[in-house]
This record gives C-alpha cells, structure tokens and sequence, in this order.
C-alpha cells in the first residue's frame, strides 16, 4: 500500500512506543563486529574475523573431504564445525535471549552442548568410520 493511500498520521509512530524505544540500547548490527566501547572494540574485531575465517576454512574443508579423507580432514572438520555451529548459536541467543539469569543459563547450556559435539564428533572419529566416510556412505545409499 502506497504511504500517500495511508496518510500522515497512520504512519507516525505513537509517543508511548518512542518513549519506550528511546529508554531500549540501540540494536546491534549482527552482520557485522558489534559496535562496542574503546575496550572491547578490538576483541570484539578479531573474534568477528576469526568467524569469517572458520567460514572460509569450512569452504576448503569440504572438498578436501571428498578429495583426501583421511584422520586429519575428520578432527578438523569436528574442531570447524563445532566452532562455526557454537558461534551461530552464541549469536542467536545475543540476538533472542534477555534477562541476565536466562542469558546465563542459555551461554551455559551452549558450552555444554558445545563441548559434547565436539567430543561426540571426535569419539566417532576414533572408534567409528569418522565424518568423511559417513558422509561417503550416506550419498552411496
């Protein structure tokens, strides 16, 4: 619908909800580094390159997979994928949860989750066929 059908007034936004958003901190930008202080700003920098980095190193990772499966390709894809999974999800509680005890609480269940995909991921490395022969294994079928 064209903002000249809607008129002036039904496009203003209402005093209660300016009040309200003026009192909230301003949206960070998950795209990007979060905008931060003097003293986080260079951590928050390295970690937002280290991500992109994992990325690129699960973009190299997958055709190695396939090319050369071996015991060193299977530890590094557990170590990236549990990386790039944990920071993804680190981001989508930044972005859902609220509340400092079930901000707590989220963070600690991610380590926690973190910590037993990785170990899960490097056990079937170990004692079964690891990641790139179960992948194999599944597109044979």
């Amino acid at each position: 619908v064209p903002a000249a059908l809607l008129g002036s007034a039904l496009l203003r936004r209402p005093a209660a909800l300016g009040a309200a958003a003026a009192r909230c901190a301003p949206a960070r930008d998950s795209h990007g580094p979060p905008r931060q202080g003097h003293g986080g700003s260079k951590a928050a920098s390295l970690h937002w390159t280290g991500e992109r980095a994992v990325s690129v190193l699960l973009l190299g990772l997958l055709p190695a997979a396939y090319l050369c499966p071996g015991p060193a390709v299977d530890y590094s894809l557990a170590a990236a994928l549990t990386l790039h999974g944990h920071w993804g999800l680190g981001q989508v509680i930044t972005d859902y949860v609220h509340g400092d005890v079930p901000i707590k609480v989220a963070n600690t269940g991610l380590y926690i989750l973190s910590a037993l995909t990785f170990a899960g991921l490097c056990h079937f490395n170990y004692h079964d066929v690891g990641i790139c022969k179960a992948v194999a294994m599944l597109w044979s079928l």
